[in-house]
């Protein structure tokens, strides 16, 4: 709905409305006035000064300086970080609701869930009374003995009188959750002395404990987050306990947990709760969302907004172009996809429907750009660091892995934003300074040029400093820096801050690119250094947030003052300097609110990875998605995507992705194996990350789109499935990758890498226009088609030149010996495994591995030493002797073979590159295909392409 001047309506939230819709999403919506509110912000700053403390390489804050004898280990560090998370939880989150809405009905329901899980509760209890006790027979008692029902029943009473929205003040039961909370979270470091020598012989009191925390941590998930992981995790739950029951399906049954091992297994060991998910939330996740935090606070956010439309606003299309790059670069302030739309999308969506975007389109577009800001590196969404954990690699090879594919995204976006600019006829914002296009080009080749030169001598010189000077190279490096930063501040402080324009103005003038440019470039310092130790000096995640934040916090101090210096205002230092003071506090609670839902997340989702590592589902879930796959690794992708989806209608991104990957990576891998493909771990992982990213786009319950359409004013259902037909490229890609991994430049040197990059944002501006249905004109059917042919052609040549020439040529087992001892250094082989299941004698099993056969020697010996497996040819069978000894190559994957059953495993098929024709000869019948589109098209164009 709109006015006669274009602008949204009653439908659009206020600003009241929409920090408010933030806060109840992220940061918890209870804001408490006088000195409640004083003590739970000195609570959520000491909390911010506690993980600074932690990750601190500095002598005089490093753990045990400062005469402390203080060391933390990650456990105890785990179980603090859960203990300030818990009890923030209970304070910031109303029990009723994490909106303004609901009623009696809300409040119901929502005593009725807390009173379940208070039955539960005491269930736990009754069990853990007599630890070998199972629940199923604790569950008799507690409807059989009135001493155990009776309690469970107050406690619902208790819920259902007192559960509120109370948003300024903290409800008593409410204090009691928040203490009791944060004293179970902190059980495992207050207590770690005494559960160290009593290892695996928990007491009735440890039991006691860890039932009590685990309710806490469901209903402190609940708040936060929502029911559907708390339900998630409750039925994980339920699994742990009654697995055995006939009421699970035969093929899923195990044979159950007592509660002590239960307990103990989730609670009081770093299995479950305090695994690597809230191991990764402690030691990486804060301090990237602090450094987010503070470069917000600092004015950062802003700037990226001033500049994207001071860039890009005079283009056709230009604001919702600009909302594209705003978006890009708040990611690196926001993790969250609802944060990013609400903040820029507050000033974007109007401009954008001022030049032609109805509510759902602007709002769409703000949704794929937003959301998007998760998978763009440097700083990427928090999954982005378990893949660290999970898949054994460095961050800085997670970012190589993502950083192709998320431009390739955003590039394709912004195309897309300008097609849909041509088929709407729409016009540009007038530009401030107009120049001509001969000077244009010659500016925009000056300043890349500069840029590459600049990071050329930034790069060559710090090296240069640290080969002459060695271990004290930090001093010049500062001094350095520290002279470029009072430089920046000077050019910033020659002209006014940046203040935002009113996007409902009935004039909106665009800022000029090079005034807006000079106001913030001090704000790229930190990003730089944070890039630098991650990418350069190859530092892990931790330390290089640390020194990132370290200097934000240096800057939140003084650039108000500096500028006041500069700008002659002496009189006004002291003033400045307080509110650069007042930033940083502000910035250090801010960013340890916007922490609590991502620690609440991952320490419940370690119920979840608890019970596949307890329980051993995951096998289970394997088999089973490969029986009803039947043995298609393409229907295996498509239910791993519709699972993320589904799941991702309730669940964060983070606990959503560990949830997936936990039960299918593993699948995907293995399947692949079996067709002949090998696919990288990291490829599986991000697959689930992208598609659990999605989850926040699709309807029904795309809280992304919701956000975009309370800004917006328009439908939020119509906003999902238009953010959802423009986020297709992003649908799209995470298939490209599986099937072709040189996307994610793996194994491709710099020259390889610049090409990819070149074909596949060809390949993805080709699809962007065939799904938009415009490229030069509007496309016919067939125009569409072949535009999706060529595009596919692009991004996989590889699969037209398999139809034509196989890639690989079978050796003869009694050939393989001869023919793997002819292949030079460094030669790939596939090598097909058969034999018998080690967990069913019955079953035949089957892998396929791809080998680098390095140094040349033997056929046997090589083969043996790739492998880890002793051959023998044997009538006309390639036989595996023994078993491979621990360490061999594979192991893991050897453990599935019984090699002591009748059925010997056998090497069925050895596989070696065919020699072809090279794939790229595809490219010139795509191009050919191509260039008759453009040629029809240009015929039947009105609209200048750009």
């Amino acid at each position: 709905m709109s006015n006669s001047q274009g602008q949204p309506v009653d439908r659009a939230l206020s600003d009241e409305d929409l920090a408010d819709l933030v806060a109840s999403t992220d940061t918890g919506a209870r804001s408490v006035p006088g000195s409640i509110g004083v003590l739970l912000a000195a609570v959520a700053f000491i909390w911010s000064l506690f993980q600074l403390w932690i990750a601190s390489p500095l002598p005089f804050l490093v753990q045990g300086g400062l005469g402390l004898p203080v060391v933390l280990n990650d456990t105890e560090t785990r179980s603090i970080h859960l203990g300030f998370a818990l009890f923030l939880a209970f304070t910031a989150f109303p029990a009723s609701g994490r909106m303004r809405s609901g009623g009696l009905a809300q409040r119901l329901a929502t005593g009725l869930i807390i009173g379940l899980a208070s039955c539960l509760l005491i269930l736990l209890l009754a069990a853990a009374l007599d630890g070998e006790a199972t629940v199923g027979s604790a569950l008799a008692g507690l409807f059989s003995q009135p001493r155990y029902f009776g309690p469970a029943l107050a406690l619902l009473l208790v819920c259902l009188a007192t559960s509120d929205k109370a948003r300024d003040r903290v409800p008593a039961l409410d204090w009691v959750l928040a203490l009791t909370g944060a004293f179970c979270g902190a059980y495992l470091y207050l207590f770690y002395a005494a559960l160290a020598e009593r290892p695996g012989l928990s007491t009735w009191y440890d039991l006691t404990i860890a039932g009590i925390g685990l309710v806490m941590l469901l209903e402190a998930t609940r708040r936060s987050l929502g029911p559907p992981l708390m339900i998630v995790a409750l039925v994980f739950l339920a699994y742990v306990f009654f697995g055995n029951s006939p009421a699970f399906p035969e093929v899923i049954q195990w044979k159950g947990a007592s509660v002590e091992r239960a307990m103990s297994h989730m609670y009081l060991t770093t299995e479950g709760v305090f695994g690597v998910a809230l191991g990764v939330s402690s030691s990486f996740v804060f301090l990237f969302v602090l450094f987010g935090s503070l470069l917000d606070k600092g004015g950062a956010g802003n700037y990226f907004i001033k500049l994207a439309f001071a860039l890009l606003g005079h283009l056709r299309g230009g604001p919702a172009k600009a909302a594209v790059l705003a978006s890009a670069m708040t990611g690196l302030i926001s993790g969250s996809s609802i944060a990013n739309v609400v903040t820029t999308g507050t000033f974007t969506i109007p401009l954008m429907r001022r030049v032609g975007f109805t509510p759902e389109r602007a709002g769409a577009v703000e949704v794929g750009s937003s959301v998007n800001g998760q998978i763009m590196p440097p700083v990427m969404g928090a999954a982005a660091f378990l893949m660290v954990e999970y898949v054994g690699i460095s961050y800085a090879e997670v970012v190589k892995h993502a950083f192709l594919p998320a431009a390739i995204s955003y590039i394709a976006l912004l195309y897309l934003v300008h097609l849909e600019a041509l088929k709407q006829q729409m016009q540009a914002l007038p530009k401030p300074v107009v120049h001509p296009l001969k000077a244009q080009l010659i500016r925009t080749g000056i300043i890349v040029s500069s840029i590459f030169i600049l990071a050329g001598v930034t790069y060559y010189g710090l090296r240069a400093i640290q080969a002459v000077v060695g271990e004290v190279a930090w001093l010049p490096v500062v001094l350095i820096l520290g002279a470029v930063y009072l430089s920046l501040i000077w050019l910033a402080a020659r002209d006014p801050d940046l203040e935002l324009d009113d996007p409902n103005a009935e004039v909106v003038k665009l800022p000029v690119a090079g005034e807006v440019v000079k106001t913030g470039l001090y704000y790229l310092l930190p990003i730089v250094v944070l890039v630098w130790f991650l990418m350069v000096e190859l530092k892990s995640p931790g330390l290089s947030a640390f020194w990132a934040t370290a200097l934000m916090i240096f800057i939140l101090l003084t650039q108000r003052p500096l500028k006041a210096f500069f700008r002659g205002e002496g009189a006004e230092m002291a003033r400045q300097a307080v509110e650069g003071v007042n930033d940083l506090v502000a910035g250090m609670i801010a960013g340890a609110r916007n922490m609590i839902g991502i620690a609440v997340a991952t320490a419940a989702a370690g119920i979840i990875v608890g019970t596949v590592t307890l329980t051993g589902i995951g096998q289970v879930m394997a088999e089973f998605v490969e029986f009803i796959s039947g043995g298609s690794l393409i229907l295996i992708l498509v239910f791993t995507a519709l699972i993320s989806l589904i799941l991702g209608m309730g669940l964060p991104t983070t606990a959503n992705y560990i949830v997936v990957s936990s039960l299918m990576a593993p699948v995907v891998v293995e399947l692949g194996a079996a067709n002949g493909l090998i696919v990288p771990l990291i490829a599986v992982h991000l697959f689930v990350f992208y598609y659990g990213i999605m989850a926040d786009v699709t309807p029904p319950v795309g809280l992304a789109s919701f956000a975009a359409a309370a800004v917006s004013g328009g439908d939020p259902i119509r906003t999902g499935f238009t953010a959802f037909f423009y986020s297709l490229r992003t649908v799209i890609l995470p298939f490209l990758f599986i099937f072709n991994t040189d996307l994610l430049l793996i194994g491709v040197d710099l020259v390889g890498a610049v090409l990819i990059f070149i074909k596949a944002t060809i390949a993805m501006l080709i699809f962007a226009a065939a799904t938009q249905g415009y490229f030069f004109a509007r496309s016919r059917l067939w125009e569409s088609a072949i535009l999706l042919l060529v595009a596919f052609t692009l991004f996989r040549p590889g699969y037209w030149l398999d139809q034509v020439q196989p890639p690989f040529e079978t050796i003869p087992a009694e050939q393989v010996f001869q023919a793997i001892e002819s292949k030079p250094a460094g030669s790939e082989v596939r090598v097909r495994l058969e034999g018998p299941d080690f967990q069913n004698f019955d079953q035949i099993r089957s892998l396929t591995l791809a080998l680098d056969l390095g140094a040349p020697g033997g056929g046997a010996a090589r083969l043996e030493a790739v492998t880890g497996l002793a051959l023998e040819l044997e009538e006309g069978q390639l036989i595996a002797l023994d078993e491979p000894l621990p360490g061999a190559p594979y192991e893991a994957q050897w453990r599935d073979f019984d090699f002591y059953g009748d059925v010997p495993v056998t090497v069925t098929e050895v596989l070696v590159p065919a020699e072809r024709l090279p794939k790229e000869i595809f490219y010139l019948p795509a191009l050919l295909l191509l260039a008759l589109v453009v040629l029809v098209q240009r015929r039947r164009a009105t609209v200048s392409a750009f």
